[in-house]
């Protein structure tokens, strides 16, 4: 059985972390929340959605964050004529040699930038479902393991904005989080026209791909009780027999709020989890993934008050252990 991580690993690791924070920091205005959030889906070996209008530092911040990792990223800009085998890759044949080579794709490599990615079809789009789950792409039924570590981070403009299509569900459920991002307040946007002004700052690498994997170590490890598993599976029971909902929280979005909980927790220094690491982080990791009735999917941020209600009505029970 692994050891469950020690105080000491933790506070180690998230100097790591503090040092990522304040790199990304430089570059990107704004709150630091999404930071954090982003360091969740990384941690957890997840893949992180950034939705908001155009031009308020999507796309800054995924580069800066990944620039800080210190791994090998590529960037793709999702368009609607983007063609899956753009993504992944595929044969060509060398005339020299008469023979087929594989071309590999952006998709291999360990941060993918996902740049507008609801810009492009659905069949563009199915492109990633298995590299996102699998960490693996099937190329004319070859198999090829993908880097370690291995993170979409992507972009996305709001459904209503012309030229866009929705992600499908198996799209939008790996996503690990969401990332709602808004306009800067004054003081953020009179900060950002001095920090980048004629000598815009640039991020600096801060970590390796090898750190990178042994913070996410670190993270699995982290104490879960058997009674938060409990919790956890009733938040996401909840949203499946709500009124509201035509499609409730998944398996797979109950063991996402796990791995989430048990990062976030490390975020905060300690090496177990409690109750409110999994009610911080239920909405950006729960909320993307409900797919609400006609007469509610209408309503700005019910997916989230949704959440919020399933929080305020699942009460969190210790089990009575025998001595």
């Amino acid at each position: 059985m692994t050891a469950a991580a020690n105080t000491n690993e933790i506070a180690a690791a998230r100097e790591r972390l503090d040092d990522v924070r304040r790199e990304v920091a430089r570059v990107f205005i704004g709150s630091t929340r999404h930071i954090d959030t982003m360091l969740l889906a990384l941690l957890a070996r997840g893949h992180a959605l950034l939705e908001g209008v155009p031009g308020i530092a999507k796309t800054t911040l995924v580069k800066a964050f990944a620039t800080t990792l210190g791994c090998n990223s590529r960037r793709i800009q999702f368009t609607p004529d983007l063609l899956p085998a753009d993504i992944t890759g595929t044969y060509v044949l060398s005339p020299r040699e008469g023979t087929f080579a594989l071309r590999p794709g952006p998709i291999f490599a360990n941060v993918v930038l996902a740049d507008e990615i609801n810009r492009a079809p659905a069949k563009t789009q199915s492109a990633l479902l298995e590299a996102m789950q699998e960490r693996q792409v099937t190329i004319e039924g070859d198999r090829f393991e993908l880097p370690s570590p291995f993170l979409v981070l992507a972009t996305e403009n709001p459904i209503d904005l012309e030229g866009t299509y929705a992600l499908p569900e198996a799209q939008i459920d790996r996503f690990l989080v969401r990332v709602s991002m808004g306009y800067p307040n004054a003081r953020e946007e009179a900060q950002m026209l001095k920090a980048h002004g004629a000598d815009p700052p640039t991020a600096r690498p801060v970590l390796s791909a090898r750190d990178v994997v042994q913070l996410q170590g670190i993270a699995s490890r982290v104490y879960v009780e058997d009674d938060l598993l409990e919790y956890a599976v009733a938040i996401s029971a909840f949203t499946r027999g709500h009124q509201r909902v035509t499609l409730g929280a998944s398996p797979r979005a109950t063991l996402s709020l796990v791995q989430a909980a048990k990062a976030w927790a490390m975020i905060g220094g300690r090496p177990f989890v409690a109750p409110d690491d999994l009610r911080a982080i239920a909405p950006s990791v729960l909320a993307h993934r409900l797919i609400l009735t006609a007469d509610a999917e209408g309503e700005a941020g019910a997916r989230e008050r949704l959440v919020e209600e399933a929080l305020s009505k699942v009460s969190y029970r210790r089990g009575m252990r025998a001595v």
